[in-house]
């Protein structure tokens, strides 16, 4: 997955299935009796994150996942949402995104922008319950549409947003640099 905020890709998400999905809750590995709940996100929660979040990048970032709860996890914020994946009170994985209005001319749509699940629980369905969960809160917010960005080269998240049912978008990224 990624534990980089920025990290996207566009297209849609789509379900998966029931069964599957059911199976692979279940049973996250690291904890075979764990039960699997995605909840939003408690300031407690910030050095599990963190710590998610180093382990995947190398950098331990407190100050920014301070700065990202403040903007995203505080229950006042519309359109903005945080959320864990908890298994016996441990933080296990993540999920950040924001509803964005009209952005580069589109309608408003949800946007992922960083989603990451513990290496020793991966493949447990983990990250598609916390994706299931966040576009859940989009559609509650009336809109029909997710996007994400990502590393062109970043193909572990890529597979994970294709199995999702994600597919390149109608937008183009375009970058340049400042100059030093």
């Amino acid at each position: 997955m990624t534990g980089a905020a920025g990290r996207r890709g566009a297209g849609h998400a789509a379900s998966a299935p029931r069964a599957r999905r059911a199976a692979a809750d279940a049973s996250p590995a690291g904890n075979a009796a764990g039960v699997v709940a995605v909840r939003p996100a408690r300031r407690g929660d910030l050095p599990q994150v963190t710590a998610i979040d180093a382990t995947v990048t190398g950098l331990e970032k407190r100050d920014y996942w301070r700065s990202i709860y403040r903007r995203y996890g505080e229950p006042d914020h519309a359109g903005r949402h945080f959320l864990v994946a908890d298994v016996d009170g441990r933080v296990v994985g993540f999920v950040i995104g924001e509803v964005r209005d009209w952005e580069f001319g589109s309608p408003p749509c949800g946007w992922v922008f960083a989603i990451d699940v513990k290496p020793d629980a991966r493949q447990s369905g983990i990250g598609t319950r916390l994706l299931e969960a966040i576009c859940a809160g989009f559609r509650r917010a009336g809109v029909r549409k997710v996007r994400t960005m990502l590393g062109r080269d970043n193909t572990l998240i890529l597979s994970f947003f294709r199995s999702q049912g994600m597919m390149t978008g109608p937008f183009i990224p375009l970058e340049m640099d400042l100059g030093g």
